[in-house]
């Protein structure tokens, strides 16, 4: 879910992007931060005024206009971090994510002590790919500022794609600690602990996502993953039901709710789920799920077929 990049006191904010493949392992974005606003600097007037007008462009919706605006300020005032900084927070919610780190970058040139930018420009890298210069980045942004709480989390994603699972917890935990309202560390978390085979922790993890956000799909569906996993087939079917509810274009939730069908032995309901699964994944232009739902549909029809 992409959540508006500014707003109101400065804080963190969590930007996922989930990829539908039935894996339990979900791939996020990195977490953008709020806009910078002026900091104790000297600055040009006229480009005070432009970094202001694309604040308001932004809080209208032009994204567009705000981006020049931006570009205009730091024109005027090429030490203006704060103009570079949204400029890259604009660049990002346009998808453009070289611009976005090049903005991001320039800032920390601008003020070498602005530590979400240095966080920004790590989140960037990460999305690029690039782990080891976004691990620097980041790790440079926690220590200007030990309680950024989307620095953490970001550090987290790097770590949880090296499959470094106690420190990527380490990172979530104080993610989950300085940004309290949000609920993407301590999902990330049970996504952690799930790959140590921790199922406790990862429900109670779950749990807590859920706790701040009743809405947050995936979570529901991971729970309810575990729940099929320790055979209780009531409690997963619950879990899946909450998933497509939150989402009713997740694949997933149908997906799993087929396969707890099946093992009730209701095979008219594990039909109808799967089919509506296989084609949202067939929407998705998911070839490979696309095919798992089609032999798990095939194995209903053998198991309903099947003499008694």
């Amino acid at each position: 879910m992409l959540l508006s990049f500014y707003k109101y006191p400065i804080i963190g904010l969590i930007n996922l992007s989930v990829l539908g493949n039935g894996s339990l392992l979900l791939t996020p974005k990195a977490v953008a931060a709020e806009p910078a606003w002026l900091m104790a600097q000297s600055v040009n007037q006229a480009a005070v005024d432009w970094l202001n007008q694309g604040l308001q462009s932004i809080q209208a919706g032009r994204i567009q206009d705000a981006i020049a605006s931006f570009q205009k300020a730091i024109q005027l005032d090429p030490k203006l971090a704060a103009g570079y900084y949204n400029l890259g927070l604009a660049y990002r919610q346009t998808g453009q994510l070289k611009p976005a780190a090049d903005a991001f970058y320039q800032a920390t040139q601008a003020d070498s002590q602005f530590a979400p930018a240095f966080a920004n420009l790590g989140g960037a890298l990460l999305e690029g790919n690039n782990i080891q210069q976004a691990n620097d980045y980041l790790q440079r942004a926690i220590e200007l500022d030990p309680k950024l709480g989307f620095a953490h989390y970001n550090l987290g994603l790097v770590q949880q794609q090296q499959q470094d699972w106690e420190r990527a917890i380490a990172s979530f935990k104080k993610a989950a600690e300085y940004s309290q309202n949000a609920p993407e560390p301590h999902y990330h978390l049970g996504i952690c602990y799930l790959q140590q085979g921790k199922l406790d922790k990862a429900k109670n993890a779950f749990r807590q996502a859920i706790k701040i956000n009743p809405k947050y799909t995936e979570a529901h569906y991971n729970l309810g993953t575990i729940w099929f996993v320790q055979n209780k087939l009531k409690e997963a079917l619950a879990a899946f039901r909450k998933s497509a509810e939150a989402n009713s274009n997740y694949p997933n939730a149908y997906y799993g709710a087929g396969l707890v069908f099946m093992q009730q032995k209701k095979y008219a309901e594990a039909t109808q789920v799967l089919q509506y699964a296989r084609d949202l994944y067939n929407a998705q232009r998911n070839v490979q799920w696309v095919q798992n739902s089609e032999k798990l549909l095939q194995q209903v029809q053998n198991l309903n077929y099947q003499p008694r």
